[in-house]
């Protein structure tokens, strides 16, 4: 059977062997992190399983066992930790969909191939839109303390960095501001989830507050770090805005399967609109009231 498969086709099967038995080990690798999450941790075993058999079909017809690549085993282990396994796996199928194999031309040596081939990649897909991550049920919280945390911050300091030359003050009015407004929105949606007769409103509260906690620290520590030259910590200050935001709304696009452009230019061009306004306001009125400071 080995000799009838060409060279070029032969290639096309060892990437998708090496493939399935590396996906094989990061579904198996991230159920056992999900001990507490039984429904979800049976969902990526069976998952697993089907990678298992998938490696097994194609080490039949190649008449060789393949190795997984340890080097992505390790990556999607690191992205599982920080970032959860909805993204993770979700990241790792879009890998899948982009990878050039003529499935067609396979099934031309290894019959029912392609067929076994796409309809486990329907069923992959929809298993893993059963999974239920507790996080990605707080992205409200999470939108929220974020993006009030970028555009109250990020207007004060931007007022803040043209009406105050000393940075020590602009770091300790940014610091009192960030962690009062952090207590305050926490407080505010754990009130409001309440309100609303939701069970996990303390949990809810939470996460909004350490979603703006966490901003308030990356968009002050430029003046921390660079001292009395403020303009400078302002332009790395909203090029972290851009970054936060960027990064933020591909994650949820990811994890959410929702669109990235129009939810990114959108946060974008509310923050940075209120910076411009705000550093506007703090040259008035550094003009007008003539304090130096």
């Amino acid at each position: 059977m080995e000799t009838t498969i060409p060279k070029e086709i032969r290639k096309q099967i060892v990437a998708m062997q090496r493939g399935e038995i590396t996906e094989h080990y990061v579904y198996q690798n991230i159920a056992k992190r999900l001990k507490k999450s039984p429904e979800n941790q049976k969902i990526l075993l069976k998952i697993a399983a089907e990678e298992k058999a998938h490696y097994e079909l194609w080490t039949r017809y190649l008449g060789t066992p393949g190795k997984p690549s340890v080097l992505k085993i390790i990556w999607f282990s690191i992205l599982n930790f920080f970032l959860g396994y909805t993204f993770t796996l979700k990241i790792m199928e879009r890998g899948e969909s982009n990878a050039k194999i003529n499935y067609g031309e396979i099934g031309k040596y290894v019959p029912d191939a392609e067929k076994i081939a796409m309809d486990e990649d329907v069923h992959e897909h929809e298993l893993i839109q059963l999974l239920d991550e507790e996080r990605l049920n707080y992205v409200g919280s999470m939108v929220l303390g974020l993006n009030d945390a970028l555009v109250e911050l990020t207007g004060a300091l931007a007022g803040l960095t043209f009406a105050v030359q000393n940075s020590s003050y602009i770091v300790l009015s940014g610091l009192i501001t960030g962690i009062a407004a952090s207590f305050s929105m926490a407080a505010s949606e754990y009130l409001s989830s309440k309100a609303d007769g939701r069970a996990d409103a303390l949990k809810s509260s939470v996460y909004t507050g350490i979603a703006y906690l966490i901003t308030v620290f990356l968009l002050i520590l430029p003046y921390l770090l660079l001292g009395s030259q403020r303009f400078l910590a302002l332009g790395i200050m909203l090029a972290t805005v851009v970054l936060i935001i960027f990064f933020f709304n591909y994650y949820i696009s990811v994890a959410k399967d929702l669109k990235f452009r129009s939810r990114f230019l959108q946060m974008l061009g509310i923050s940075l609109g209120v910076a411009g306004f705000s550093f506007l306001v703090g040259f008035i009125a550094k003009l007008v009231l003539g304090i130096e400071l």
